[in-house]
């Protein structure tokens, strides 16, 4: 199987900081990446959904819960 690439746009910080983990754990960033998409990949589709729908409204994380009635 032929591998492709990738390209993502992230915070400096961010990155300076996962780059920075991966060497202290002495494992490749992109090995790292690899893995995080497989469990994403292969996770609970209602999990994935969740996570999913807070990646895209991250406001909503931030909003307190209110009761209904």
């Amino acid at each position: 199987m032929k591998d492709v690439g990738m390209r993502i746009r992230v915070e400096p910080e961010l990155r300076e900081q996962f780059i920075s983990l991966c060497h202290e754990h002495n494992v490749p960033a992109a090995q790292v990446l690899r893995s995080f998409m497989r469990d994403f990949v292969q996770g609970s589709n209602s999990k994935n959904k969740t996570r999913l729908q807070q990646v895209a409204n991250p406001a909503a994380q931030l909003m307190p819960k209110t009761k209904t009635r």
